[in-house]
């Protein structure tokens, strides 16, 4: 890493971590990680196992979180269900971050298909994200795979718009314009020049998009149409605790919860990104 820099990526941690709320985000994310990555460990109960004895017990010094209409330990299928809710945010933002950002270079690089790209991506566009997601599902059928890759398509046309505005606004720069002078090939140019200067739009738009697409894959599994029961994740789990809202609201309740706090943590660190990259913001934070 050189001198500049470094030099930039300290004085955005400055001013990332004066920023309160981006930086209760990244606690609530951090916790969030750590829980639901050692779920193994940490989980009282195996979250698929059945005892209709204790179903519909409330919070108690056995059942942190209740059990289910199952007798199922809800802690246990919180921190399960939460391995499965963040592998389809980071999957799915990953299947868009690299579909939609490719073909927005070349939207913005290779101007002849500007045009034929952008008016696909403004099709996509006009269907809401939640019927394109749906659209994908039914074409694909249900399951975790295809849940991710249907919020995946979702998020491509978006990607591309902000990775192609950034390339335009780049490429007209004068280190852009020099590097083309000198000889350099058009994939130079993007390697060196165009790439490391649209990280960070890029690094704030995907921080945003991971808490929506939490929400959307959970969105789907509520549907039926995503992960589908017994697996515990904390869409299918809100879905399941709907019928018994009245007689035991925890079931819905806590993993819900989940879902809001981690959708949350994601919304807090990428406004605090936002600001923090943001050069023309002066040290008033």
């Amino acid at each position: 890493m050189s001198e500049r820099r470094a030099g930039f990526f300290w004085q955005t941690a400055r001013r990332f971590l004066r920023h309160r709320m981006a930086v209760a985000g990244l606690v609530t994310l951090g916790l969030l990680s750590l829980i639901v990555l050692f779920a193994p460990t940490i989980a009282p109960f195996d979250p698929r196992t059945q005892a209709m004895s204790e179903r519909l017990q409330g919070p108690s010094l056995r059942h942190l979180l209740g059990t289910d209409q199952f007798g199922r330990d809800l802690l246990s299928r919180i921190l399960y269900g939460g391995r499965l809710s963040m592998i389809v945010g980071f999957i799915s933002v990953t299947v868009g971050l690299i579909s939609g950002g490719s073909l927005g270079l070349m939207a913005g690089y290779v101007r002849s298909l500007d045009n034929l790209i952008m008016r696909l991506m403004d099709i996509l566009l006009s269907f809401p994200s939640i019927l394109l997601a749906i659209a994908v599902m039914t074409i694909l059928g249900p399951g975790l795979v295809n849940v991710m890759l249907a919020v995946g398509v979702r998020s491509i046309p978006a990607y591309a718009r902000v990775v192609r505005s950034t390339v335009l606004s780049l490429r007209e720069l004068p280190f852009c314009e020099a590097s083309v002078a000198l000889g350099a090939t058009p994939f130079r140019t993007i390697v060196r020049d165009i790439l490391p200067n649209s990280f960070p739009a890029v690094l704030v738009y995907s921080s945003l998009q991971i808490g929506n697409a939490i929400l959307l894959g959970a969105v789907l599994s509520y549907l039926g149409l995503g992960v589908q029961p017994p697996t515990p994740e904390w869409g299918v789990m809100v879905s399941e605790g709907r019928s018994w809202l009245q007689a035991a609201p925890f079931i819905a309740t806590f993993p819900g919860f989940a879902i809001f706090l981690a959708v949350m943590a994601f919304n807090l660190i990428g406004d605090g990104l936002r600001d923090s990259l943001d050069v023309r913001l002066k040290e008033t934070r």
